[in-house]
């Protein structure tokens, strides 16, 4: 691996990416093949929210290395069935050694799922809600983007909505993994063929 810039690297492979995957294979796959794509699913959407707020405090690459354990534990991330987890269901996540086991973060995940219901009654989707925040106007401000403004606001209405860490940090992140922004860095292979994506994805409605 070789280092080009402070934002760029060069992997064994010859392939010029974001520095932040390093040299783990796993890492790379999932910013060559997940990171920036456009999703339209609110199951997926729902996952992904969920996962970024078990993040906080904790590096991506651990989450990564437990999705699996996580799906399995929280049905898939089926909303639906998650909000109606109880307290023995919190109790028994507690014992599961395959996820982050912090009780805040668990009934955080319950509690959305539930908030999550609320939502789609009121505006339809997830999906569309989400993507209603996608900024129209961006500006580089360091090595990585910075929250924008839409993703203090989507966290400001989400807290406003009931929803547990979803604090700016974490928003934007989803933000960033979903492909409602494209902050794969200029000259990494992927940010080409992630606007690409984005610039064929209809936009819900």
């Amino acid at each position: 691996m070789a280092e080009i810039d402070e934002k760029l690297i060069i992997g064994a492979d010859g392939i010029t990416r974001c520095w932040w995957p390093g040299e783990h294979a796993d890492y790379i796959a999932y910013h060559d093949n997940e990171w920036g794509v456009p999703v339209c699913d609110d199951q997926r959407l729902f996952e992904k929210i969920c996962l970024e707020g078990f993040q906080s405090g904790l590096s991506w690459l651990t989450i990564l290395r437990k999705r699996d354990n996580f799906r399995a534990a929280f049905r898939e991330f089926d909303f639906e069935q998650v909000a109606r987890f109880n307290q023995h269901s919190v109790e028994k996540l507690l014992k599961n050694a395959g996820i982050i086991r912090n009780r805040k973060k668990i009934e955080a995940t319950i509690n959305n799922a539930k908030r999550m219901s609320e939502l789609i009654d009121e505006l339809g989707s997830l999906t569309a809600y989400a993507w209603s925040y996608e900024p129209q106007h961006r500006e580089e401000t360091g090595p990585m983007y910075t929250p924008s403004p839409e993703g203090h606001a989507m966290s400001k209405d989400l807290k406003k909505r009931g929803w547990k860490f979803v604090g700016p940090t974490t928003i934007y992140s989803f933000m960033q993994s979903v492909g409602i922004v494209n902050d794969h860095l200029p000259g990494c292979a992927a940010h080409a063929s992630v606007e690409k994506l984005r610039s064929a994805f209809r936009r819900p409605v």
